[in-house]
């Protein structure tokens, strides 16, 4: 009986100090990093604040320079906001109104890569998807789906929610789409230069709230 004892203790004693079992025993899963962004998708969100409700047509175009949000405004209007990544915005109406305005920022759209550093908070369920979950500079919470990568909700500092209700990835809206109507440049148009048409969300949320530089 002592014999067996002694043979059961050396073998364990063997595996505990094998290498394999103890890299095995100290081997902890990796963190979380977001999923870069394609360089070129379509998506479509639903935006809330406050019990008002949005929906957005944002075409992504990273290799072009360029970023679109069509903005509907619940039983309102559509507001066109055009980026560029020179810094330029048009922000523009398409209907008798002929409204535009445009700005001069500092930073152009966002890089695919613009999650990078973020801080991994865990895993929530969100929408009905399992999401891992980071934050950045305490102004935007990220919640991407665990099992394919896609988007699911970004929630700003300000409680402003958009849930990805769609996402396209390679889908590129044609050239032609891209111009700001010609009132835009007219200098009798119906400019404003208080920039009413401006609303916070997605990329031009960031952008103007100078947060971008530390993203």
């Amino acid at each position: 009986m002592a014999s067996k004892l002694t043979i059961t203790t050396t073998i364990i004693l063997i595996l505990l100090s094998s290498p394999s079992w103890s890299q095995a025993s100290t081997v902890t899963e990796p963190v979380p990093t977001p999923t870069p962004w394609p360089h070129q998708f379509h998506s479509i969100l639903v935006m809330q604040l406050n019990g008002t409700y949005q929906i957005i047509d944002l075409w992504y175009d990273w290799p072009n320079g360029r970023n679109f949000n069509i903005i509907q405004h619940q039983l309102g209007n559509v507001l066109y906001d055009l980026e560029w990544n020179n810094g330029t915005s048009f922000f523009y109406t398409l209907d008798s109104s002929r409204q535009c305005s445009s700005a001069q920022l500092e930073f152009g759209i966002l890089r695919p890569n613009w999650l990078d550093g973020a801080n991994y908070l865990g895993q929530r369920n969100v929408d009905g998807f399992l999401c891992n979950v980071w934050e950045k500079v305490d102004f935007i919470w990220y919640y991407e789906d665990v099992l394919t990568k896609r988007p699911v909700l970004w929630v700003f500092y300000t409680g402003r929610e958009a849930h990805v209700m769609t996402f396209e990835v390679g889908a590129v809206l044609e050239d032609e789409n891209w111009q700001a109507p010609v009132y835009c440049f007219e200098s009798d148009g119906k400019k404003s230069a208080s920039r009413p048409l401006l609303q916070p969300h997605l990329s031009s949320a960031i952008t103007t709230e100078r947060t971008s530089q530390r993203f």
